[in-house]
């Protein structure tokens, strides 16, 4: 299922309404009174070896580097499908494009899912759901029409399931430290699984057809269900029990009093705002390949750099510091990521230019740390509905920073959108991260108080 790498607007309050976290408990455990208590970590492992070291974490880990692996190759054999049928370029980018947007409805509308029902009979059915639309699209009769409404029915799909799994880590490893490097370990794979899945992806559509690299997908989500029925325990929802009453009044009840909430509101803006901003050099590698005069080697470069860069320092972070440390280079980390960026104003190279990316995906090391403070001010009751609100809002502003980035290229120079990106996204986020220094002072007054 694609991960992260989260709306309707609520009445913001000038005081947030912060209820105490429940009582952390110990890393990879739960309570042996609570119903279907997860296995216990290995003592003696520490950091990245700890959270592997739990057997459910690990079924969890194993299903979604299944199916991310399938969806990458079926994004780029349904982009292919598209474009041998019409001969279109602008459908085929069309569909690469609808693997973004529908992820803010399935995220607003469907939040409710994730908090409503036990957390494995969500993510077996969502795995089904996009299993039934994935082998619809390999029929050979399926029109293209319908090929784009089943990508569509996917991707709204995807947050309910990423929201609900990430949900349902704090179950697993607690929500203390091992959640956090737990949630960082799957979003490194998910940075891996992109570039070998492309690379994956262009070596079977040299022996298959695009309808039978489709079909490695169908076995990928079968395959994870099978996994998250069999290897995950049965917790019951976090409601309580399976509540009846409209699932839409629910969803957006719930995105309104996260949206309402000051603290929660700014660490959700300081996830997406940078988010939008850094993906203008992604998305417009290509153009700046040609501008500058460089080959396909350079092409590849650039689209690999940020991901290389974001990889190496989130693994360093997550290994060499600890939770204090995490948490202190929060805000300066965020303020300061996407300044790498302006150096395209001065037209670099192939060399300057992957240099600046690598650096730029430095920046998210802030994100272990904010995924900390995420998850202690969202209150246990609105813990699902929260992960799923937080990807689907990801996912779309990462398509709308695409396309708005494409937009302002038909007018100006690549290198000055991207130089622009970088110069606009810094002042963004650095009145967010004053806004997030705010709140901090206040939640930590209410905890203690």
């Amino acid at each position: 299922m694609p991960n992260d790498t989260s709306t309707p607007a609520g009445a913001p309050r000038e005081e947030p309404a912060v209820e105490a976290p429940s009582p952390a408990r110990p890393p990879g455990r739960t309570s042996s009174s609570d119903p279907g208590s997860a296995p216990e970590a290995d003592p003696r492992a520490e950091g990245y070896r700890a959270v592997l070291a739990v057997r459910e974490f690990r079924v969890v880990f194993a299903a979604h580097l299944l199916s991310l692996l399938g969806v990458t190759v079926s994004e780029l054999a349904l982009t292919v499908l598209v474009y041998d049928l019409t001969g279109s370029p602008l459908l085929s980018a069309l569909t690469f494009a609808l693997g973004f947007l529908p992820y803010v409805v399935g995220g607003t509308l469907f939040a409710g899912v994730a908090d409503r029902f036990p957390a494995r009979r969500v993510l077996v059915t969502c795995d089904l759901v996009c299993a039934t639309c994935v082998a619809v699209m390999v029929l050979p009769g399926t029109p293209v029409g319908a090929l784009l409404a089943l990508r569509c029915a996917v991707a709204a799909v995807a947050p309910v399931f990423t929201g609900t799994r990430t949900a349902a880590l704090t179950d697993i490893l607690g929500d203390g430290d091992l959640y956090v490097l737990g949630r960082s370990l799957l979003r490194m794979v998910s940075q891996s699984a992109m570039l070998i899945g492309f690379g994956a992806g262009g070596m079977l559509l040299t022996v298959l057809s695009p309808r039978g690299a489709i079909t490695v997908t169908v076995l990928t989500f079968l395959c994870s269900a099978v996994l998250l029925r069999l290897g995950t325990l049965d917790r019951p929802a976090r409601t309580g029990k399976d509540v009846a009453g409209p699932l839409l009044a629910e969803s957006l009840a719930g995105a309104g009093a996260l949206l309402g909430d000051r603290r929660i509101r700014g660490l959700l803006l300081l996830f997406w705002v940078p988010a939008f901003f850094v993906v203008a050099p992604e998305a417009l590698a290509a153009p700046y390949v040609e501008a500058i005069g460089a080959g396909p080697a350079a092409l590849g470069l650039l689209m690999c750099a940020m991901a290389v860069g974001h990889i190496g320092t989130e693994l360093y972070v997550g290994t060499a510091l600890g939770p204090r440390a995490r948490s202190r280079i929060v805000l300066p980390a965020a303020a300061l990521g996407l300044l790498p960026l302006v150096l395209y104003a001065f037209r670099p190279g192939t060399v300057l230019a992957v240099a600046a990316l690598v650096l730029a995906g430095a920046g998210a090391a802030y994100i272990i740390g904010l995924d900390q403070w995420f998850v202690e001010a969202v209150p246990e009751h609105l813990r699902g509905r929260a992960m799923t609100l937080l990807t689907a809002g990801l996912m779309t502003v990462q398509g709308l920073g695409m396309a708005g980035a494409g937009l302002a290229a038909e007018f100006f120079p690549v290198h000055q959108v991207v130089a622009a990106s970088g110069v606009v996204g810094t002042v963004c986020t650095l009145l967010l991260v004053a806004e997030v220094r705010r709140t901090r002072v206040r939640y930590r007054s209410a905890r203690q108080g």
